[in-house]
């Protein structure tokens, strides 16, 4: 059964183009659809841990529209995480692409590595977002698959202890447009290509 999102999130969802996805990203995306169906064909939790060098922006933004794309498909039990090689802090534009894009984006804690809850459903548990290694206690220990979304975390971490399976499907970093004129469009059009190649994956499940 689907879980209702908030209406300017559905919004975004109808408006990506899943048709733009290249054949080629088609099929590296392919080995994460897999993963998935077989846990779910087997009832077992979907377990997804997006990694990056600083969980600060690509693992985030994959982490959230995962857990939203499962939700909007009505895949049950699958609980999305994010971590990186190492802790640093959400960047702040992050929070605000996704405000711009529907989501409730409530701070909970400030600081050096501040704490947001990032809401998409009215009775969904939001997603819980700050930096943290991806092997912080807040992330699974063992039966995961473990996402690589940047190309340094991927070659850089060779080994991620309990993941069932390591899937490499990786985005161009928005951090080059900081502090320029382009910020704010460039993290909206990477947050849209993550959530499209999101929804392609999700929208394959079969229950």
């Amino acid at each position: 059964m689907k879980n209702p999102v908030f209406s300017k999130i559905e919004e975004t969802i109808k408006s990506l183009d899943v048709n733009s996805i290249p054949e080629e990203r088609k099929a590296i995306l392919k080995s994460l659809t897999g993963y998935i169906q077989a846990k779910v064909n087997q009832n077992q939790e979907v377990r997804l841990n997006f990694i990056c060098t600083h969980n600060s922006r690509r693992s985030h933004l994959s982490q959230v529209w995962s857990q939203v794309m499962a939700a909007y498909f009505g895949i049950p039990n699958v609980f999305s995480y994010s971590g990186g090689t190492e802790a640093t802090a959400m960047f702040p534009m992050v929070g605000e692409t996704l405000k711009e894009q529907g989501f409730e984006v409530l701070s909970l804690c400030k600081g050096n590595n501040p704490v947001y809850a990032i809401a998409y459903s009215e009775n969904s548990h939001p997603v819980v977002g700050f930096s943290k290694t991806f092997d912080h206690p807040f992330n699974p220990v063992s039966g995961f698959a473990a996402i690589m979304t940047c190309s340094q975390a991927d070659e850089g971490c060779p080994f991620i202890a309990g993941a069932e399976k390591r899937i490499p499907i990786t985005y161009e970093d928005p951090k080059a447009f900081d502090n320029t004129p382009q910020q704010a469009k460039k993290y909206g059009e990477r947050s849209v290509q993550i959530a499209a190649e999101l929804f392609y994956v999700f929208s394959k499940i079969t229950k």
